[in-house]
């Protein structure tokens, strides 16, 4: 019976009385003794809830509407006593990486938040709202509006879901500050060097003027919204004290500067009586500094990877990716696990969320396995610390390839254990089935083992990396990865093996949700993503840098048959605005399997 109920209850026992009839009466009463969002359902000949608050009968209902739509011969009478780990529950989404939603895909992903009890959503964005009078910042991203908030904001309300407004306010200003306009507010307007690349201006100064411009800009965005929280991120401010706000860094510190400025950012709204999150990854550098923190802020610790993901990519870094990691202010003994990651936090008693990832971005098919690592540790690490909040996190980086539909294990999973955080390992193991039957409602019960199957294709690689998938990496940086990066031959003959099948098996799905088959379309493409990937990092171009006349053709042939079909599967859900961005990012492997095949022609 344990399987028969999304997300796993606390506690469910059978009772050996007559489950309900068609006609069976209910009998609803609240108990305020009963723990928050906290309900009790007796499912027998006469079917009793009782409930904590609005929000403990909203999902007492929604166990019971599971529990009806069994079938007849599985029906049993049962109790279930169920209340959260994590009062807060939320979900992020990166709508600033190139894709932007239409309504009808944020409609989707509420319909997925409901069903996994999830109670708060954020938009992350760094220039994809319509800022009135910041025009060319926006103008072909197809933002969101005031009126798109304002529905949206309305559509969760409406299902218990408190729609958080979230804008980075410190670092990630790349797309603003390559504008002269906003330039000068930046803390350093000359590219700056990391680890041997260059990076655009990326960190705002942190001053008065643009504490003051970045207030005008939350006041715009918090407008339609209901919420009494607001996300200002300020994380991976790179550039901090290399430029305008050196001297002053040399002086007090960089974390004392890091958290004057945000301070300033928070302190309007914490006037109001909001709650304030921002990024912790700064902050977790600087303990003498723990009791500086304002009340109503509350810093959040992510971190992506599984510490067995994460042990092992530890252990065989090259020294140009520590170079690289350290250049980009990354801690590597922060690392490990969240339990060190929120150390500074947890040694001096402050309060923090725990803010893990679905590991679907940098990929084209997910990384599952590591994501339910990673969001295991988060949701034990939470509740051995008594974390109020947990934020999943859906991540864009480098063109947001991954349809959403990606992104649902991994969404499914955080949402089980976020609420019930012991039910980990159990529900690892019904994700297709959840899937099928609360999702995609597929007769043919496929498409949820196909999710899970193509997620766990990069995890089975005997290649790993941080923060993303070999095969996505190989695409958008062929030629430029390490060898212990690359797969062995018949680790990518497993892979390919396993992405063959999961696209068979997917002709044959046959769900009977509205999203379905959009979803089909989605999932497809994102398999011939990683089957094109697998073929190329089995290719000498990554390992000897050459290639034949007659391969580099095929593969031309078929990059330009995906990135037609990324046209047309990304308008499915997705805005046009980002979208000949998000394709022009495997311009250089184009560029590059072109001269190989013209250069073979000229030879020849």
């Amino acid at each position: 019976m344990m399987t028969s109920l999304f997300p796993p209850p606390r506690r469910i026992t059978e009772l050996e009385r007559t489950p309900p009839g068609p006609a069976a009466e209910t009998v609803v009463s609240q108990d305020s003794e009963l723990p928050e969002q906290g309900y009790r359902l007796e499912y027998a000949e006469t079917i009793r809830i009782t409930y904590a608050d609005a929000a403990g009968l909203r999902y007492a209902q929604q166990s019971l509407e599971q529990l009806r739509g069994r079938a007849a011969e599985q029906q049993q009478a049962v109790l279930v006593e169920d209340w959260p780990d994590f009062r807060r529950r939320g979900f992020m989404l990166d709508i600033s990486r190139d894709r932007v939603p239409t309504r009808r895909a944020l409609r989707r992903l509420v319909d997925l938040l409901v069903l996994g009890r999830y109670n708060q959503l954020e938009l992350y964005t760094e220039h994809t709202y319509a800022y009135s009078d910041h025009a060319e910042v926006w103008a072909d991203a197809s933002p969101m509006t005031a009126e798109d908030m304002r529905w949206l904001d309305d559509l969760c309300a409406a299902r218990g879901i408190e729609l958080v407004p979230n804008q980075n306010t410190f670092g990630h200003w790349e797309r603003w500050l390559t504008y002269e306009r906003y330039l000068p507010r930046a803390e350093n307007p000359e590219p700056q060097e990391f680890a041997g690349l260059m990076r655009p201006p990326s960190t705002l100064a942190p001053t008065d003027e643009n504490a003051e411009f970045i207030t005008g800009l939350l006041e715009e965005l918090t407008g339609p919204l209901r919420s009494s929280r607001i996300n200002i991120g300020a994380d991976e401010t790179w550039e901090l004290g290399t430029g305008l706000s050196r001297e002053r860094t040399e002086r007090q510190g960089l974390g004392e500067v890091f958290l004057d400025y945000v301070e300033k950012v928070a302190q309007p709204w914490l006037e109001r009586g909001h709650t304030v999150e921002f990024w912790a990854d700064i902050l977790g550098s600087y303990p003498q500094l723990m009791d500086r923190i304002p009340a109503g802020m509350v810093p959040v610790v992510w971190l992506y990877d599984s510490p067995e993901l994460t042990a092992e990519v530890l252990g065989k870094l090259s020294d140009a990716e520590r170079a690289q990691m350290e250049a980009h202010g990354v801690d590597l003994g922060q690392l490990p696990n969240f339990e060190a990651r929120a150390a500074a936090l947890i040694e001096a008693d402050v309060p923090f969320w725990v803010a893990p990832g679905t590991g679907t971005w940098q990929s084209f098919t997910g990384r599952l396995e590591n994501a339910i690592g990673n969001i295991t540790d988060a949701a034990r690490t939470g509740v051995k610390h008594d974390s109020e909040g947990f934020l999943l996190t859906s991540w864009g980086d480098h063109g947001h390839y991954d349809p959403l539909p990606i992104s649902y294990a991994p969404a499914l999973f955080g949402a089980g254990v976020s609420w019930n955080a012991s039910s980990a390992e159990a529900l690892a193991e019904q994700l297709p089935e959840v899937l099928d039957r609360l999702v995609f409602e597929d007769e043919a019960g496929v498409l949820g083992s196909v999710l899970v199957s193509i997620g766990q294709v990069t995890d089975a690689l005997d290649a790993k990396m941080a923060n993303a998938s070999p095969l996505f990496r190989g695409v958008l940086k062929a030629g430029d990865l390490e060898p212990h990066h690359l797969p062995s031959a018949e680790s990518l003959a497993e892979a390919r093996a396993a992405l063959t099948g999961a696209l068979d098996e997917l002709q044959t799905a046959k769900p009977a949700s509205p999203e379905g088959p959009v979803a089909v379309r989605e999932i497809e493409q994102a398999i011939r993503w990683s089957l094109f990937a697998t073929d190329l990092l089995g290719s000498e171009l990554l390992r000897s840098g050459t290639l034949p006349q007659a391969e580099a053709r095929v593969f031309l042939d078929r990059l330009d048959q995906l990135r037609a079909g990324q046209r047309e599967t990304w308008l499915l859900s997705a805005r046009p605005g980002g979208l000949d961005t998000s394709i022009s990012r495997f311009d250089p492997l184009g560029q590059l399997l072109s001269q190989f095949a013209h250069a073979a022609a000229r030879g020849a």
